[in-house]
């Protein structure tokens, strides 16, 4: 119930307009009320009237059915029109402002939620499971209440004509309660695996089709196919079980609604042969039944569709409800700007509570300005390292400083507001160029674009592009080689124009040429910003102020190019070794 609680948050701004919709609605569900007594009366009071002649009994059901037709087709219809607007319009702005928050939501949650975490399961909820929650209000708070309220004013309607009728019309009613208990506890959750099973298909889906060109290259379709069937099966499994116990709970539920009515006609119709109730109350009470069993009727639908929306509450909330690792402390500083000196002291960092520590008192201080490299082999920590000074992460142990302040009593986006990133694959957006450029900053003009993508090296080629800046990239800038999405990349990021740089493995990807131009590009971004330079081919960071040397999360070597050769250490055989391989290449 506490999903529940969370939900009707986003429910209450709009509490207003979900009475004047149940009001609203009392009005449409009450009118067809009126049908049985109209026909008690025609039968009752006209036809069956022994002191009115002819033309006064069709003068009173002239007057009469002209009163109905009034009510049925001049009133009814903007009543029916008011009450599914409505109902609708607080459904779906309920879900607008639950979507809202939910990406609000997953915009702060960690790194290490989406290393966990299928992209197509977290779509699923936002997307499906969001969408689901909507009976909850449309069913749950308005038609329900609706259907109950309507066999209420039956119920009293059909006392005041008979109580014994009455008795006999309500007599399974605590038949039918036990039958929604006692089906409905395990449809909730039937529902929910159901809703499981289909995000594990959309998550395998959605990460497969990202993945076409490896399926394709390594002729795994038919295995493929396979791992897809059996995700597939086993929502087909779980569907067919809630089916099964669905079509269990509505032959049963209908089953009741069914034998009721027909009670009412037995006990009636002996009551008319016994004189003891006239046929205009039979067929009043006959018309009554439907009015009565039919929202129960409705109820049992509602009780599924109410079933299926709190199983997607649950799976909402449990997505709304997960832990944010990096939070800002109350006290947090927001910063401006920096001078960018950086001071890792003793930093010690594991991914998950289990696992061994990736990273191990490890200490650097960094002067505003310089250029570090991080070296080593794959898997050594460097990568790591520099994700937790942007706060990607919160260290184990130990602290990382940003112009003597821990970065963690500063607030986490005005740090990331000081920091720029170029990755080896860095994500563009299926947007135009210059909004992806812009990504480093929104507000900035045209000009300050286009100066942005030539201090890069990008301008010439977007210029040669069909639609130049207007180009859009497509999905992850798939239209785009490595070497161009690297140079939008660093544009943006010439853009954001960040105190502190981080290029992480940014050219490794690349050609030799590319590398080149993307390498001037960069040095001409670090000027005068203290910059870390995570890389894997060592010639492309001789120029570095120093060199870290990182393997098996420890720092084993410091130093400038030339002091690290001179000391022979392991930073001088990777040196010589990349240098043998690089010269083999050359000659093959």
């Amino acid at each position: 119930m506490g999903r529940i609680k969370q939900y009707l948050q986003f429910v209450k701004p709009y509490k207003w307009k979900i009475m004047i919709t149940v009001i609203i609605g009392i009005a449409k569900f009450g009118i067809p009320l009126l049908t049985p007594l109209i026909v008690r009366y025609v039968i009752d009071d006209i036809i069956n009237a022994d002191g009115l002649g002819e033309s006064a009994k069709l003068e009173q059901l002239f007057w009469l059915m002209g009163g109905a037709f009034v009510i049925f087709l001049i009133l009814r219809p903007p009543v029916e029109y008011f009450r599914q607007y409505l109902a609708q319009w607080v459904g779906n702005s309920v879900l607008y402002d639950l979507r809202n928050k939910l990406f609000d939501h997953l915009q702060k949650l960690s790194l290490g939620f989406y290393s966990q975490t299928k992209t197509g399961e977290i779509i699923s909820r936002v997307i499906h499971d969001v969408e689901q929650t909507k009976n909850f209000v449309v069913t749950g708070l308005m038609n329900i209440w609706l259907d109950m309220v309507t066999i209420l004013i039956a119920i009293v309607i059909m006392l005041n004509m008979d109580v014994e009728l009455t008795i006999v019309a309500v007599i399974l009613f605590p038949i039918f309660g036990f039958c929604v208990r006692y089906f409905y506890g395990r449809l909730r959750h039937l529902t929910r695996e159901r809703s499981q099973a289909l995000a594990e298909v959309q998550g395998h889906l959605h990460e497969r089709v990202q993945g076409i060109s490896v399926t394709r290259s390594f002729a795994l379709e038919d295995y493929e196919q396979n791992q897809f069937d059996k995700r597939n099966a086993n929502f087909l499994q779980k569907a067919l079980n809630h089916t099964d116990w669905n079509a269990k709970t509505f032959a049963v539920m209908n089953t009741i609604t069914d034998l009721a009515p027909l009670l009412v006609i037995a006990f009636a119709g002996y009551s008319v042969i016994a004189g003891d109730v006239t046929i205009g109350t039979m067929a009043a009470f006959t018309g009554l039944m439907e009015r009565v069993y039919g929202p129960l009727r409705r109820l049992i639908s509602s009780s599924t569709v109410l079933t299926q929306s709190i199983a997607s509450i649950d799976r909402v909330f449990e997505l709304m409800n997960e832990p944010y690792d990096i939070v800002d402390k109350p006290d947090a500083k927001q910063i401006d700007s920096i001078d960018g000196r950086i001071d890792i002291e003793n930093v010690s960092f594991r991914y998950e509570d289990e696992e061994g520590d990736v990273m191990r008192n490890v200490s650097l201080n960094v002067e505003s300005g310089e250029t570090i490299a991080l070296v080593g082999m794959s898997g050594g920590g460097k990568s790591t390292l520099v994700s937790l000074i942007p706060r990607f992460y919160d260290v184990t142990s130990g602290s990382i400083k940003v112009d003597g302040t821990d970065i963690r009593d500063i607030k986490a986006r005005s740090l990331r507001d000081n920091i720029g990133m170029v990755l080896q694959d860095n994500i563009l957006f299926s947007e135009t160029i210059a909004m992806n450029i812009r990504m480093g900053n929104p507000d900035a003009t045209d000009e300050e674009v286009t100066a942005a993508a030539k201090a890069a090296n990008a301008h010439e080629f977007i210029m040669g592009l069909e639609n130049g800046y207007e180009t859009t990239v497509g999905e992850r800038g798939v239209k785009l080689s490595g070497g161009q999405k690297q140079r939008v990349a660093i544009a943006r990021v010439f853009l954001k124009n960040p105190s502190i740089l981080v290029f992480d493995e940014a050219t490794s990807a690349l050609d030799l040429e590319s590398e080149h131009i993307i390498q001037e590009a960069m040095e001409r971004l670090a000027s005068d910003r203290t910059t870390f330079i995570v890389a894997h081919r060592l010639s492309t960071i001789t120029h570095a102020n120093r060199i870290v040397l990182i393997e098996e999360g420890e720092i084993k070597e410091v130093g400038s190019h030339n002091e690290l050769m001179a000391k022979q250490g392991h930073y001088y055989d990777l040196y010589h070794v990349q240098n043998l391989d690089d010269h083999t290449d050359s000659e093959s």
